[in-house]
């Protein structure tokens, strides 16, 4: 599969049915286009299964719900659509988006109550998120962009809206040569990369921040339950910057970047050392259980 993501053969689940890809379109009036009223989940299938896939549907209709819609899919038809979707297109090691959001309606403001909700998921190759990186260590910038109080976003919600500042936080980091960057919380706290957990280790020990105001995602918290099983201390907690100097590797967590060492962030230096590479070789072989 090559070209543009709207110019491929294949097929994709739209509200329901299979459709041909290039034909999977909305209006332009549709109220996610204006208003970001979107949730979405990426997820990879190894060998024909999705990796946890039932935890994504479940957290798609809740992400939904947090952003004020229902899905009008249970999750067992949400589950059969991405099986569907693989098997149309031939695929059993793939990639894998369901998104859900409010179309065009009788709404066109703010508010969208009386707009349909619709729902497509997509399939298609994807090697390595960050490319080399996943072996030899990403490099990461620091963003200016900080992630929001709990107060201010549903910050636990798979939104498309919260990517905004990702976007942007990650078209920076590439403009100057890296692959990401990492994101403090709006109290300076270390938060997460632009789509990915983050976790470091000192002295044999694990620390990965609390997520308390970004996504707690479901790669993280298999990794957590990795280490764990292994005895490796784990802490949860709240990460100060001027800590970074002191952490000798680090790693990143999701379901596109799965494993992935990290070898600089802004002017400091990790070692791919030997605790981020058993848990990505660990992590590759759990998927494909």
């Amino acid at each position: 599969m090559a070209g543009g993501y709207d110019d491929r053969d294949g097929m994709i689940w739209l509200d329901g049915e299979m459709v041909p890809w290039r034909s999977a379109n909305v209006h332009i009036l549709t109220h996610a286009m204006h208003y970001a009223s979107s949730v979405f989940e990426g997820e990879r299938a190894y060998g024909g299964t999705i990796f946890e896939s039932r935890k994504h549907s479940e957290r798609l209709r809740a992400s939904a719900k947090m952003i004020d819609f229902e899905i009008p899919y249970t999750v067992d038809e949400i589950e059969a659509a991405k099986y569907e979707v693989m098997k149309a297109n031939g695929l059993s090691d793939a990639y894998v988006r369901a998104i859900a959001w409010r179309g065009a309606g009788e709404d066109m403001g703010v508010a969208s109550a009386r707009n349909p909700v619709r729902m497509a998921v997509a399939a298609w190759t994807w090697g390595n998120y960050y490319g080399e990186a996943k072996t030899r260590g990403a490099k990461l910038d620091v963003s200016k962009w900080k992630r929001p109080a709990p107060d201010t976003i549903p910050c636990h919600a798979k939104a498309a809206g919260l990517y905004m500042i990702c976007t942007m936080s990650k078209h920076t980091a590439e403009a100057k040569g890296c692959s990401d960057a990492m994101m403090f919380d709006y109290r300076g706290y270390v938060a997460e990369a632009t789509g990915a957990n983050i976790f470091f280790v000192k002295d044999g020990e694990v620390h990965t921040p609390l997520p308390d105001c970004f996504l707690n995602g479901i790669t993280r918290q298999t990794v957590v339950q990795m280490l764990r099983d292994r005895q490796i201390a784990v802490h949860e907690r709240h990460i100060m910057p001027e800590e970074l100097e002191g952490f000798q590797q680090c790693w990143l967590t999701g379901t596109a970047a799965e494993v992935t060492p990290v070898g600089q962030i802004g002017d400091y230096n990790f070692e791919v050392g030997a605790m981020a590479r058993d848990i990505s070789d660990a992590y590759e072989k759990l998927v494909r259980t």
